[in-house]
């Protein structure tokens, strides 16, 4: 029986984290996930949220938004189309595509885009929260 995990989030761009972990928590459609060693193999789509982990004593987290994961009894294989841990988020601009969102969806006139907004909405609030050290 395993005690640790390979927990690898890839994005298109990069190898956004590869770590041995105890526990991994993923944001999906239905609810999170937890995932310990030994875990039934499985595929699982992600919707935007928050990935958190366990090394050791540490709990770490990341926003990850869109794509899927694979689980292992091993490994857990996240691909995701934006994978960002807090230190590399941009407050700022989180706070401006918050506004933008915002206005564009509170505005009267029909918004076509509306589920793509929202999305831009969900994100951005995530990382508002993760730039500020919420998780």
């Amino acid at each position: 029986m395993a005690d640790k995990l390979t927990l690898e989030v890839l994005t298109p761009e990069k190898i956004a984290l590869r770590e041995t972990v105890e526990e991994v928590v993923l944001p999906g459609l239905d609810g999170e996930l937890g995932i310990l060693p030994d875990h039934a193999p499985m595929i699982s789509q992600l919707k935007t949220g928050i990935l958190s982990y366990r090394a050791g004593a540490d709990r770490r987290v990341m926003h990850v938004s869109g794509g899927f994961a694979e689980v292992l009894p091993d490994k857990v294989s996240v691909m995701a189309d934006v994978a960002e841990k807090p230190d590399e988020i941009d407050l700022k601009r989180a706070q401006e595509s918050r506004t933008k969102a915002e206005q564009l969806l509170s505005s009267r006139e029909e918004n076509a885009d509306q589920p793509n907004t929202q999305l831009k909405l969900e994100r951005a609030l995530i990382r508002i929260q993760l730039a500020q050290g919420g998780n």
